[in-house]
């Protein structure tokens, strides 16, 4: 795992965007977010269970995998979002790209690889997308039933009770 802020320069959201900044799993911590690198499924399972995880699945995001829907699902997982349940994907092949807004509203730009495993609260703004390999196979774990209803960010939404317990828990001083 690497993290650092986004360098916000124009171009392919799969290159790296490094300013660098370094960001430290202390900084992702202070907004909520969790990082563990876990080098075999075993413990995956054992987190799953301390945090009770009930359900998973996998998914591998590839043009090879998806087909032509690839390029609008990639497009479509960098839109900036929330979600009403904390975000769980543990790296099983390939590299990808996490961005978490900080308490100041600036992307923090998280490289995820093979054995890394990281969960976002409910309620954090992020953004998703693969690396310049264009694949990334990962478990997602879910505390109920497999559900990934993203909501984008949009006027109003910071208004989203997941959202409010969000601001209140990590983001007010």
């Amino acid at each position: 795992m690497k993290a650092y802020f986004y360098d916000n320069l124009p171009g392919d959201q799969r290159l790296p965007h490094d300013s660098g900044k370094e960001v430290t799993v202390s900084d992702l911590e202070k907004v909520g977010v969790l990082y563990f690198r876990i080098p075999d499924v075993s413990g995956v399972d054992a987190l799953a269970s301390e945090r009770g995880y009930k359900n998973r699945d996998e998914i591998t995001v590839s043009p090879e995998k998806m087909g032509a829907i690839y390029e609008t699902k990639v497009r479509q997982f960098f839109d900036e979002h929330l979600h009403e349940d904390e975000e769980i994907r543990y790296i099983r092949d390939g590299a990808g790209y996490f961005d978490v807004r900080n308490e100041g509203d600036e992307w923090i730009r998280i490289k995820l690889v093979k054995d890394d495993l990281i969960i976002l609260p409910a309620g954090i703004y992020h953004r998703f997308t693969t690396d310049d390999t264009d694949y990334i196979q990962a478990m997602r774990l879910f505390k109920e039933e497999p559900k990934w209803t993203p909501l984008n960010r949009t006027e109003g939404l910071d208004e989203n009770p997941y959202r409010q317990e969000y601001v209140t828990q990590f983001l007010k001083a």
